[in-house]
């Protein structure tokens, strides 16, 4: 079955390494069988195929090696293995085009504790299609003889536009599997399945997890931290995120973040602002969690996240708790512009609706940039000597600018 887009030489190089190396079965899987049917079957739009997911009953290494011999000198770039997982990741340049394959040897898996990282033994494709998260992308494209390999009805699925979970324990092995699928709701416009979203609300209701919020954020298991944020990476950065957010917010899932997040009315305001003034979208949706400081630790945010959040919480602290109308424009300078703070985090306070905003906002787009109509070298060359008094000079020349602004 041909793929759209995907050179026939790709595929014929992938068919003649198979044969050279002696593997029994190499087949495409994922999300290219399933848009490809959704496309030939079900008549959607060709979403393309950015990389390419394959799957060997063998080492995957071997297949790697052998089509770097059989495709034309230079073809293949790079090969980086993971050999924890059997899995190697290829960047081939084909008729002047970069292709990515994701090669990986067919493997079985097995959660010895719920939300930790699965125990992993080498399988066939039946065992690597069971552990997947929905039927959808449980079919495979057999690339010898063209067999469409359908072990869990995904293909019925495809056709009743629904999200179903593979087994009853999915959730409770695996949680980011909701958040994979709010993206794949939000791309593809499916539903969850009724029994999936029953197994999603007893789940979250049950919380089966061993760590739970309020304790130790680096104790929490990779389900529930590192691999939760990445997953909630690709819903932001790659997704249509605000369909993608309702709907994990509608099946209870932001309750894997946070409860007051899951309760949350407000993130949507919170995070079109975020977007305006170029914020980092996990970052501003952690800023609506109870602990926002707690739950950048568990989900391991970059620093430079993290110390945003520090610094927007230190400015909260210090703002007004209500107008202050004894404030000048230039007390508002000095408080924003004070150590410890940066444009960034009077950014979060706007998009976190802090209050009063309104001069937050004149501060960040206006304030900021006034400076002292004279500079220091002029008034260096007018007889004034370098030291706190020059300062204090300039300073106060700068507050009589401000002093011409309205609040």
């Amino acid at each position: 079955m041909p793929v759209p887009g995907v050179p026939p030489a790709l595929l014929e190089g992938l068919m003649a390494a198979q044969q050279r190396a002696g593997l029994p079965r190499v087949a495409l899987v994922g999300g290219a069988v399933r848009d490809l049917l959704l496309h030939r079957v079900h008549n959607d739009p060709w979403r393309g195929v950015p990389d390419l997911d394959l799957v060997v009953e063998g080492r995957a290494s071997a297949l790697v090696e052998a089509l770097g011999q059989v495709l034309p000198s230079g073809t293949l770039q790079t090969a980086l293995e993971h050999g924890a997982y059997g899995t190697v990741e290829v960047e081939l340049r084909l008729q002047g085009e970069p292709w990515l394959l994701d090669v990986a040897s067919a493997r079985r898996e097995i959660y010895p504790c719920p939300a930790e990282n699965p125990s992993v033994s080498l399988g066939v494709l039946a065992d690597d299609l069971a552990r997947r998260d929905f039927s959808i992308n449980a079919i495979a494209l057999d690339l010898a003889s063209g067999e469409l390999l359908d072990p869990h009805g995904g293909q019925a699925d495809l056709q009743q536009r629904q999200l179903r979970l593979l087994h009853g324990a999915s959730l409770h092995d695996d949680p980011t599997r909701l958040v994979r699928g709010a993206r794949y709701a939000a791309r593809l416009g499916f539903a969850l399945a009724p029994a999936s979203l029953e197994q999603a609300r007893s789940t979250l209701e049950a919380w089966p997890w061993s760590w739970h919020p309020g304790d130790s954020p680096g104790q929490a298991p990779p389900a529930l931290g590192t691999r939760l944020r990445m997953e909630l990476e690709l819903l932001l950065e790659r997704e249509p995120w605000r369909r993608a957010l309702a709907v994990l917010q509608h099946w209870g899932g932001l309750a894997l973040l946070d409860d007051r997040l899951q309760r949350d009315p407000g993130w949507h305001r919170r995070m079109v602002w975020g977007e305006r003034l170029q914020l980092p979208p996990l970052a501003v949706l952690v800023a609506g969690a109870r602990d926002p400081l707690a739950l950048a630790e568990r989900l391991q945010l970059p620093h430079r996240q993290h110390r945003l959040l520090a610094q927007w919480q230190q400015l909260r602290a210090r703002l007004p708790a209500s107008p202050a109308p004894a404030m000048t424009v230039a007390d508002w300078c000095r408080l924003l512009e004070g150590p410890g703070f940066s444009p960034e985090a009077v950014a979060l306070a706007v998009a976190a609706g802090d209050q009063p905003r309104r001069p937050l906002l004149r501060w960040l787009l206006r304030w900021r940039h006034l400076r002292a109509p004279v500079e220091a070298r002029q008034l260096l060359a007018e007889g004034w000597v370098a030291g706190p008094e020059l300062g204090a000079e300039l300073r106060r020349r700068r507050d009589e600018l401000l002093a011409q602004e309205r609040l």
